[in-house]
């Protein structure tokens, strides 16, 4: 699977992918940076509201991020759809991330279930998941 890094204004490239994530029926898309210096894949907390999950009553854990300020996060068990590959994984719930502008994709939960190859010439990602 390929995808086009996204553009931020005109001096910023990302590898931000669409995904779909699901919860007990509910299924919300929703886009997410593809980021190797992420321990696992988090999400803003307002996502797993959402998808109708009581956030605050996962497995809280503590994140310090690129500002340096310690945050909790809530883990929780989702289905995550990256293309036609779907996988139950646990995802970090983290209140107030919405600022961000999306989730990350992290060495837990999705660098462990695919090859990530990174081209930043040709602006794209590509996602081939490990047999």
């Amino acid at each position: 699977m390929k995808y086009r890094y996204k553009r931020f204004g005109q001096d910023v490239l990302r590898p931000v992918i669409p995904v779909e994530l699901e919860h007990d029926g509910m299924v919300l898309r929703y886009e997410a940076l593809v980021d190797s210096g992420a321990d696992m894949c988090i999400f803003p907390g307002e996502i797993g509201d959402l998808l109708g999950i009581e956030v605050e009553r996962g497995i809280v854990k503590s994140v310090t991020g690129v500002t340096g300020v310690l945050q909790s996060y809530y883990i929780h068990p989702v289905s995550i759809r990256i293309g036609e590959v779907s996988v139950s994984i646990d995802v970090g719930f983290l209140p107030h991330m919405t600022d961000f502008g999306y989730g990350v994709l992290g060495q837990n939960g999705f660098f462990d279930l695919f090859k990530v190859t990174f081209d930043l010439q040709k602006e794209e990602v590509e996602l081939d998941k490990y047999s």
